[in-house]
């Protein structure tokens, strides 16, 4: 009878962070799939506008100020998300908690900017194909944002509960981080559609 060879995994993680965790795939797949959606959504826009005969239609282009001001604003939250997301990496249980605050404001705040947005596109959503189409894009784009705020609340509300040195929240926290930048990405080339394609 040959020896058998006995492997103790007990010292073995219960839970791995990055490319290690499933949750990681998840949120991969899960951008994967709707940067499908924000590309889709934006080839409609460029369709509709390949068909009109002037763009926009019937109005003038939206107002540069608010989507400007919510665009630099996200371009700036990259940095301390970047940092929340090292701090994970890191455990330090402290920085987290506080990146986790400044980062629910952060997200919070383009909510704001987007409510005054959506009053300085010139049009209402069911004046004409151009109007659906803006108000569609800037839809879809407010519930990733929203999603991932209330994705920060309730981490934050872990991380300050006994649950916070879960090794666990950590992987989450940065999976998290992950999916910011994503929403902040994806921003981009639908506000040089909707604000300078509408220009030109």
């Amino acid at each position: 009878m040959r020896d058998r060879v006995v492997l103790d995994a007990s010292g073995l993680p219960l839970h791995g962070s990055g490319a290690e965790s499933p949750t990681w795939w998840a949120t991969l797949a899960f951008m994967l799939i709707e940067g499908t959606g924000f590309a889709l959504a934006i080839a409609v826009y460029l369709y509709l506008m390949s068909l009109a005969p002037e763009w926009p239609l019937q109005a003038p282009p939206p107002d540069l100020w608010a989507g400007t001001s919510l665009t630099l604003l996200l371009i700036a939250s990259v940095v301390p998300n970047i940092l929340v997301g090292r701090w994970a990496q890191q455990r330090n249980l402290r920085r987290v908690r506080i990146g986790l605050v400044v980062m629910t404001l952060l997200g919070i705040a383009p909510l704001i900017l987007r409510a005054f947005e959506f009053t300085t596109l010139n049009i209402r959503w069911d004046d004409n194909a151009y109007g659906s189409i803006l108000w569609m894009l800037l839809g879809l784009h407010t519930t990733h944002i929203l999603t991932d705020v209330v994705d920060t609340v309730v981490l934050a509300c872990l991380m300050f509960s006994r649950l916070g040195d879960n090794t666990r929240r950590f992987g989450d926290v940065e999976d998290n981080c992950l999916y910011w930048n994503f929403v902040v990405v994806a921003w981009l080339p639908l506000y040089g559609c909707i604000y300078w394609l509408a220009r030109l």
